[in-house]
């Protein structure tokens, strides 16, 4: 099927995404903060969503279209072999960044976007 809007459309739709402040995270915000996690730390490898110096805890939330969630995720319906291979990489970077943590003691949780709206 294709895309109904023009490329200048979808450009300007994908580019008012944003990767911080997203309705998830600020669902987990009050509750973490009042645990000791900070929000979305400075300079902290991998960009965690929050974290816990002290026990060595990283939270990543994750949007279940951008890491490819095993249970909700639709492929794109056009310009797939633009998405299709940038979301590889998503995963792929996660991974990466799970061992990098995990090879040094801490404690990775990742959670999924529909995850929260239960």
């Amino acid at each position: 099927m294709p895309d109904n809007l023009t490329p200048e459309q979808r450009s300007y739709c994908m580019s008012q995404i944003t990767s911080r402040d997203t309705i998830p995270e600020l669902m987990l915000k009050r509750e973490l903060k009042s645990q000791g996690f900070t929000y979305q730390p400075k300079n902290a490898f991998g960009k965690p969503d929050f974290i816990h110096r002290d026990k060595k805890i990283a939270i990543f939330v994750d949007g279940c279209f951008w890491h490819m969630c095993p249970k909700c995720f639709k492929e794109p319906k056009s310009n797939k072999e633009y998405w299709i291979p940038k979301l590889e990489k998503n995963t792929l970077r996660d991974k990466e960044i799970d061992i990098a943590y995990k090879n040094d003691g801490w404690e990775v949780i990742r959670i999924l976007e529909h995850e929260l709206k239960k």
